[in-house]
């Protein structure tokens, strides 16, 4: 029955975070038993099955008690099966979104050299405008993964196919996520490349994308600045927040601590 199935994903994460725990009496139990099962179930014929072991790998993923073998010897090449050209559309859209997901926990060698290049590929899907959104929603954070390079080698190019997409929530979903990819590039990239780009969004034909667009602006020119002098950085989360100069943490020793989130660098899905 799906319905046992799908409790039984998500009673997966306790029981390996406790044979985790105790893992001199236990030493292979989950790698050997518990493993397959939720990458087994990721093919699984019933979507709400296929969820409860999409979310329960994403939990052992967050918790690091996924073997970097079984990364890339299990859960990654069923990921790019789902996600290819001809794989069924529901699949692919659900590969891609975790695909997106995961990409912030794992290594940036184990995404650039497996990940990256299905991710480019899935950019330019021209049979589902819902994987190119999915791709366009987690830009920033893919850019992250991966590094400056990647990004301006790769993920630059498709990241202005996005920019000028036809639907008009692709392009909408680049401007709110602009931030974070400036903030992966170098100096050079953002005035020459991003800046231009930047400019035909918050030109867009479509109100929305304008609307957003003029949202991340401030966002966008701070990346610009000099961390060193201006005081903005990127947090662990992903957020752009201002670090309080000397002085204020002198004047204000006692009070807590004055950091200000000003955007976060995840686009919201619309």
């Amino acid at each position: 029955e799906p319905t046992v199935r799908t409790e039984l994903m998500e009673q997966i994460p306790p029981i390996a975070i406790f044979l985790q725990e105790s893992r001199p009496k236990f030493p292979t139990a989950f790698f050997e038993y518990l493993m397959p099962i939720v990458v087994r179930y990721l093919t699984d014929v019933n979507n709400q099955v296929r969820k409860a072991g999409q979310e329960a790998l994403l939990i052992l993923l967050e918790q690091d008690l996924v073997a970097q073998s079984d990364i890339e010897n299990k859960v990654c090449p069923i990921l790019l099966d789902l996600s290819a050209p001809d794989s069924d559309d529901e699949y692919k859209v659900e590969a891609v979104n975790i695909i997106c997901k995961m990409a912030s926990m794992l290594s940036r060698t184990t995404v650039e050299h497996m990940l990256l290049p299905r991710f480019c590929e899935l950019c330019s899907d021209g049979k589902l405008f819902q994987v190119r959104k999915i791709c366009a929603a987690n830009f920033g954070d893919i850019c992250n993964a991966v590094g400056q390079e990647a990004t301006e080698r790769l993920l630059i190019p498709k990241f202005f196919e996005l920019c000028s997409d036809s639907v008009w929530g692709m392009r909408k979903a680049c401007a709110e996520c602009f931030m974070a990819v400036s903030y992966t590039t170098s100096p050079e990239v953002r005035r020459s490349k991003l800046s231009p780009l930047f400019i035909s969004l918050i030109s867009d034909s479509c109100r929305w994308v304008r609307q957003a667009a003029f949202q991340s602006l401030g966002p966008f020119i701070s990346t610009f600045a000099n961390p060193s002098s201006a005081g903005l950085y990127i947090r662990e989360d992903g957020t752009l927040s201002i670090r309080p100069s000397a002085q204020d943490v002198n004047s204000n020793s006692c009070q807590p601590s004055n950091n200000i989130t000003v955007i976060s660098s995840s686009a919201n899905a619309v």
